[in-house]
């Protein structure tokens, strides 16, 4: 899987999921389910980021370059 298209999950989901959940009911954890949705997302969107972090072989050093 492409880490673009892992990093653009979270928009494809917030923008064009949120017309098929646009609901005041059902509540999900006291929240209408649009708001729930949208809550998911950002929990959602830090995890997604940080596997697209760990990931992405920019990140990545060898241990000699760290004590350098």
């Amino acid at each position: 899987m492409s880490l673009r298209l892992l990093a653009a999950l979270p928009f494809i989901g917030i923008l064009l999921g949120v017309p098929f959940v646009n609901r005041t009911e059902p509540f999900v954890l006291g929240m209408p389910l649009v708001l729930a949705w949208i809550v998911m997302w950002v929990v959602l969107t830090a995890a997604i980021m940080a596997v697209v972090y760990r990931l992405d072989p920019a990140n990545r050093t060898s241990e000699t370059e760290v004590q350098s």
